[in-house]
């Protein structure tokens, strides 16, 4: 059976800030990078055939502490890159709540219906991610694959491996450098693990 692993990237400041990130390209912060080194450790063993990583740094450097455990270079994948927020980019949430509050509560209540100016949709990013990882699935036979990406990109996707459409993004919570695996057979996906985060130590949960 093919697996796939999905993991978030580790920590930055701006997780810590109340900031949407996006596509602002940000390092890890010390936690992130201690974090990061957890993971490549965690998913060590069994062997891992390749690692694709989205384009940001953040996800990148987490990508590259996973796959030096295989003396693998993680692929660097646009199709697994963050959400494009669009105006909200660098935002600080509390100013978008108060400047938007229209946008801020469909953003709670229904993402799945939110436009950001400039940005992209839910089901846009998890339209795309889901073709590649069905596509790489498909390339990957029998051999377990890693997929480092951003949360709103890792939440979708999940949804999309196990045939959700709508109204899950809320439900997913997913820590930073979390992991979660899933099998695929005949074009099926099974989760056979989520979240796992027993290398974290302490942990910073994140609702919105």
């Amino acid at each position: 059976m093919t697996e796939i692993v999905l993991v978030r990237h580790g920590e930055t400041q701006l997780n810590t800030e109340g900031v949407f990130r996006g596509r602002t390209d940000v390092p890890l912060n010390e936690r992130g990078v201690e974090q990061a080194a957890a993971v490549g450790e965690a998913l060590a063993d069994p062997r891992v055939a390749a690692v694709y990583s989205s384009p940001m740094v953040r996800a990148l450097d987490t990508a590259r502490a996973i796959a030096s455990k295989h003396g693998l270079e993680p692929v660097v994948d646009p199709a697994f890159n963050n959400i494009d927020l669009g105006a909200w980019q660098g935002g600080w949430k509390e100013q978008v709540k108060r400047d938007h509050p229209d946008l801020w509560r469909l953003w709670l209540e229904n993402p799945d219906d939110l436009r950001i100016p400039g940005g992209e949709t839910l089901g846009q990013v998890r339209a795309r991610s889901y073709a590649r990882a069905l596509e790489l699935a498909r390339e990957h036979t029998d051999e377990r694959i890693v997929i480092v990406s951003h949360r709103s990109v890792t939440k979708l996707l999940a949804g999309a491996l196990l045939g959700l459409e709508r109204g899950y993004f809320w439900s997913f919570y997913i820590d930073n450098a979390g992991y979660s695996v899933f099998g695929f057979n005949e074009d099926a996906f099974v989760l056979l693990k989520w979240n796992e985060g027993c290398h974290l130590g302490e942990r910073t949960v994140e609702f919105n």
